[in-house]
């Protein structure tokens, strides 16, 4: 059988690669010894490869899985989510997730939910082609399969959780999702970033029916307030563990502004975000799920340039043009 790379962070806590069916290829949750049992920190995508390596993590760690008690998700999306209640089932854990996402993964994936349309109508009104709508409607109706059972869920609002035997901050930091929320813990100096800040690649930041009207505001907000914290290091939820925090939040700030610039050059003149969107990612070789996210973080960038009075937006033939103010 095959072992699973577990890394064990310190005495009592365990980070464990488990996949995913998307580039990043694993999202890492976090296992924790407690006094009276475990604790588990995001649970991944439910599909095959994910409960495989769950069954053979516990085997690996001689965990009864009628021990873990709580499991903590730091946001709603399936990558994180997808699995939680597969795992209230096999273990009968309380699940704890944060009051916003909580009304976000009630919108989303509960049965009957109409989320894919609106997504499309929204992006019908961005001048995004009728067969790539079609498309990503297609796939967002696919993935909710991913997130099957649903858990039953409960509203996380303590300011502290008990992980791996010890106090760890809750810390909100929307912007990612709304009601994203990291663990901090100040002895330690360590902190659960999740998808908050992550070591190459920049988090996608995103407008969706439903949540905030302007996510790249409160995302930057979010990462002064991390910037701030005394940390180690940090644990996301992909790629390799991040030892510099404020450097790398610095990084990240810097990249925002440099696409902000060249978002509000491309559309200046008046564009869609559909063809700002293409000029930016159009030489990719995009799916239609990828295509759903570049769009959706186009319109982050593009309403927090409104926001800040550096581009207007009105209703043209039907469609959302975004132009500089003084055109």
């Amino acid at each position: 059988m095959l072992m699973v790379n577990i890394e064990i962070i310190q005495d009592h806590m365990y980070r464990i690669p488990v996949p995913v069916p998307f580039p990043m290829k694993y999202v890492y949750c976090y296992l924790f010894r407690e006094a009276d049992g475990w604790s588990i920190v995001d649970v991944g995508f439910h599909y095959p490869d994910a409960i495989d390596t769950w069954e053979k993590a516990f085997q690996q760690l001689h965990v009864d899985c009628r021990q873990i008690h709580s499991i903590y998700l730091t946001h709603f999306h399936p990558d994180h989510f997808g699995l939680a209640g597969w795992m209230q089932r096999q273990t009968g854990a309380q699940v704890w997730i944060s009051r916003e996402d909580y009304a976000m993964a009630e919108r989303v994936w509960k049965e009957g939910s109409d989320q894919a349309e609106q997504v499309g109508e929204a992006f019908r009104q961005h001048s995004v082609p009728d067969e790539l709508v079609s498309q990503i409607e297609e796939s967002m109706q696919k993935l909710a399969q991913h997130v099957m059972p649903l858990p039953s869920l409960s509203i996380l609002n303590r300011d502290e959780v008990i992980l791996g035997q010890k106090r760890w901050k809750v810390i909100e930091v929307p912007g990612h999702s709304d009601g994203l929320i990291n663990f901090y813990q100040p002895e330690l100096r360590y902190l659960l970033v999740s998808d908050h800040v992550l070591e190459r690649i920049t988090p996608n930041i995103s407008v969706w029916p439903g949540s905030h009207p302007n996510p790249l505001q409160r995302y930057v907000s979010s990462l002064h307030r991390v910037k701030e914290l005394d940390v180690a290091i940090a644990f996301p939820a992909h790629g390799e563990v991040i030892r510099h925090l404020r450097q790398r939040v610095d990084d990240i700030l810097r990249h925002h502004e440099k696409r902000l610039h060249y978002m509000k050059s491309l559309a200046s003149e008046g564009k869609t975000a559909y063809e700002v969107a293409f000029a930016v990612f159009g030489h990719k070789s995009l799916t239609a799920h990828q295509w759903r996210f570049a769009i959706a973080e186009t319109l982050a960038h593009l309403d927090y340039l409104v926001s800040r009075g550096e581009l207007q937006k009105e209703k043209r033939n039907g469609s959302v043009v975004y132009q500089s103010e003084e055109k």
